[in-house]
This record gives C-alpha cells, structure tokens and sequence, in this order.
C-alpha cells in the first residue's frame, strides 16, 4: 500500500499544483476586492482546477510514455509506466477521471452562473489532455510556454474571478499577467534542463528551436516580465500599490537566473526548475495577499 501511494504521489506531483491555486486564489481575492465573495465557488473551482492539473499531468505521463520519451529521461519524476510500476491504461483511465472531476465540477459551477464558465473549461480540459496527445501535441509543437501562460494565467484568473462576479473586466485580465509569466517561466526552466535530450529525440520546444543562447534570454524575460507587469499594473492603477509587497521575491528571482547564466548541464539546472516553482509560489501568494489587504483597508474605510 505505501509502495502504491508513493508511486501514485509521483505520478500525480501533487506539489505541482500551486501552479493551480494560485491563479483561482488570485481571481477571488481581485474580486473580493472588488465587491465580491463566495466562499462555496472559491472552494469548487479550487478543486476544479487541480483535477484538471492533475489530469494534465497524468495525460502528460501517458502520451510521453507512448512517444517514447520516458524510455531516454534520466532526470525529473517521469516515468512510472516504463518502469513498470503502473500501466499505460491505469494512468490514461485517472487522467480521464481527473478530467471528469473537472468537468463535472464546471457544470454545477455553469448552473450557477451560466454558460461562459462552460466553454471556458471545456476549452482548458482540451488543452491539458491535448497539451501532448496528438494531434495538436502542443508541448511538441514549440506552443507549450504560450499554451500555459494563457490557460494558467489569465484563463484561471479571469474564470476565477467570473465565478464570483459573473463578469470580466480588462483590469482583471491585466493584473494576471505576472502570475502567467512566472508560470511560463517554470514550463521553460524544465525545457531549459532537457533541451538536449529533447533536441536528440526530435521535441520541438522555444528552447529547441531557439538556441541554447536565446533559450537563456527567453527565460530572462519571462522574469523580467513578472515583475515588468507588476509595476505598469500598479502605475496605471489596474492594481494597488498594497501589491508591490510581492517584489520581496527579487531576490529569489536572480537565483536562477544566475545559474542559467552560468550552466548547461542538466542536472546542474535541475535547481532553476524547482527553484521557479518556489517562486511562483512565493510572489503569487504575496500579490495575493497585497490584493486583500487592500481590499480590508478600503473596507474599513
């Protein structure tokens, strides 16, 4: 039994999940600041949304599997059916029901507020199972960075912050950018790792198709991005200054940016990936609680 939840555990990468709740947490406390709240839908999209995380990444193992690029990984936590410790159909049959938890959460969530949480869903359940299932295979296509920017940035935040308000504002969409970039960043820190491996095996990602020298400039960038979005958001008044508390995270982004500068290797880069995840984690749950902040301040007032 223990040797099954652990495998399970790996396999699901539960702690990949903050890429999830983050933007949902995002979107509900934008709208908290705005007017709205309901702890209920909060809850339900939460759940809605790593079900459809978890899918993504169990139908990732599958179609990798059946590429054949678990046979050749050496790093990461891929694996578990080439090893024999699960089987293609095992892990294709949860991908599907993490889906359908998913899915069946979004349409009592539509029952509630109508139809364009629907198409939303419908939309972002299609590119998680097609983000390597043929015949889009987005992942193999060079479209994984843009793909995750939009569906775990401003997707989740603005269907997040419509389950509340049952509506969509550009601010809203505005202020999910930087949570989209860091989430970018983590997809193109782990095709930084395996870019070689990846190139041996004919993946097409950004980073196969840019260069190892322009691959390091992209990933810059989406840092740079970050913090770039934040700033214009919080000058131009679509956030509030409360918010800047996430630039604490400064200098838990120059980290990897230095080893990216520095390194090729990739077990030697294994440290940007997890280290992008920390701070992801870290600057989205601070612009969150910038966002509620001053949403108590205003209500006090």
């Amino acid at each position: 039994m223990r040797r099954s939840v652990r495998i399970w555990w790996q396999t699901l990468r539960p702690w990949s999940y903050t890429a999830a709740v983050i933007p949902v947490l995002l979107g509900a406390a934008i709208a908290a600041y705005d007017g709205y709240a309901d702890l209920g839908r909060l809850l339900l999209a939460l759940i809605g949304s790593i079900a459809i995380q978890a899918g993504t990444n169990l139908a990732n193992e599958y179609y990798d599997d059946q590429k054949g690029l678990d046979k050749v990984q050496t790093i990461g936590i891929g694996g578990a059916i080439q090893r024999g410790e699960l089987s293609a159909r095992q892990v294709l049959i949860a991908a599907l029901i993490a889906f359908g938890i998913g899915a069946a959460i979004g349409l009592y969530l539509v029952s509630l507020t109508g139809p364009f949480i629907f198409w939303l869903g419908l939309i972002s359940i299609a590119v998680g199972y097609f983000y390597t299932a043929e015949p889009l295979a987005l992942a193999y296509r060079g479209l994984g960075e843009v793909a995750v920017f939009i569906f775990m940035g401003p997707v989740i935040v603005v269907g997040s912050y419509y389950v509340q308000a049952q509506q969509i504002t550009l601010p809203v969409v505005l202020a999910s950018l930087p949570v989209g970039f860091l989430v970018a960043a983590i997809l193109h820190a782990n095709n930084l790792r395996d870019l070689d491996l990846d190139r041996q095996f004919g993946k097409r990602t950004l980073a196969t198709i840019l260069g190892r020298a322009r691959a390091n400039i992209e990933y810059y960038l989406l840092i740079g991005g970050t913090y770039l979005s934040l700033l214009l958001t919080v000058l131009f008044g679509v956030a509030p200054w409360w918010t800047l508390i996430a630039l604490l995270t400064l200098p838990l982004a120059i980290r990897p940016m230095r080893i990216v500068a520095r390194e090729h290797e990739p077990h030697r880069l294994q440290p940007v990936l997890r280290q992008t995840a920390k701070l992801h984690t870290q600057f989205g749950l601070l612009l969150i609680l910038g966002w509620l902040a001053a949403w108590l301040v205003e209500a006090r007032g």
